[in-house]
């Protein structure tokens, strides 16, 4: 099928990107959000970025204010009910997914694909609160997913290979690199980064070096573009937290444990980047202050 009209259930750093990926690529964007003030916040991301863009020479105005003509804000779940796809990308709690789709499916026609942008909870529960499971599969975007360009298309045992042509296709038009992987948690890039950064923590804990010393280590040895550290508090120490329970409960693997230090900073509130701290600190500006945190 030809999709012509996106959704997206949430504005918030990860919905508002893709809202403005798929309104750049052409498609008529209707974006849902709980409230109003949350609306005009993911708005004001969005026109930010689309000003970035256009100052780079990469846009010229008349696009970028085409593709932002293209979007739609609506607090109502109801306003999504003509497009051929709603990706949701709300907080990465299973019971507010199965929520949102529960609801989406009763007003949606049995044609729409449904996506999450789940980075690690299962494709086929969610897939399972609604009556249409052959046409549920994931849409793993990166952030910011206006820059990045991968996205991971996860297949649930339920999806049907229809389904995942639409979604190939869908992914390409967008300027994307598309992946069909398997519907695993953490899919292929978490699989393989989610032990990498537990690993670089507990070797703090260790006392093997220092945050700053291993971040300069692997930029410089593995040619990263970011430390392990550096990363960590850019995701946010709670989704990484949150992230490395899953795959416990999943696996019952030690490499992939949470850290007893990651749960205390969790527990500190140093969050990362988002609060200003978390192994590095942050000033007003989200400059990096040298780092401050203890290693025991």
């Amino acid at each position: 099928m030809a999709i012509k009209r996106v959704g997206v259930v949430g504005f918030g750093l990860m919905g508002s990107g893709i809202a403005q990926v798929c309104a750049q690529a052409g498609y008529e964007t209707v974006i849902r959000e709980v409230a109003e003030a949350l609306l005009d916040k993911g708005f004001g991301r969005v026109d930010s970025s689309l000003a970035r863009i256009v100052k780079s020479g990469k846009m010229t105005e008349d696009d970028a204010k085409g593709a932002r003509g293209r979007m739609r804000g609506t607090t109502d779940l109801a306003d999504l009910n003509d497009c051929d796809l709603v990706i949701e990308a709300v907080i990465e709690e299973m019971s507010a997914k199965k929520e949102v789709f529960g609801t989406l499916d009763a007003l949606c026609p049995q044609t729409t694909i449904f996506a999450s942008n789940t980075s690690s909870l299962t494709i086929v529960e969610m897939a399972a609160t609604t009556k249409r499971p052959d046409r549920f599969a994931g849409l793993h975007f990166f952030n910011p997913a206006p820059v990045m360009p991968l996205v991971e298309i996860v297949q649930a045992l339920t999806t049907s290979e229809e389904t995942i042509a639409t979604l190939r296709q869908f992914v390409t038009s967008l300027g994307k690199t598309g992946v069909v992987c398997k519907d695993s948690p953490g899919f292929i890039v978490n699989r393989l980064m989610v032990p990498y950064l537990l690993g670089a923590i507990r070797a703090l804990e260790q006392g093997v070096a220092t945050v700053e010393e291993i971040d300069t280590a692997v930029k410089l040895g593995l040619r990263h573009p970011m430390g392990p550290f550096e990363l960590i508090d850019y995701t946010g120490l709670d989704i990484n937290l949150h992230v490395a329970n899953v795959f416990f409960d999943e696996f019952k693997d030690p490499s992939v444990a949470p850290p007893a230090l990651l749960k205390r900073m969790v527990l500190a509130g140093r969050l990362g980047t988002k609060v200003g701290r978390g192994f590095y600190e942050y000033d007003e500006k989200g400059q990096k202050k040298p780092p401050s945190t203890p290693t025991k």
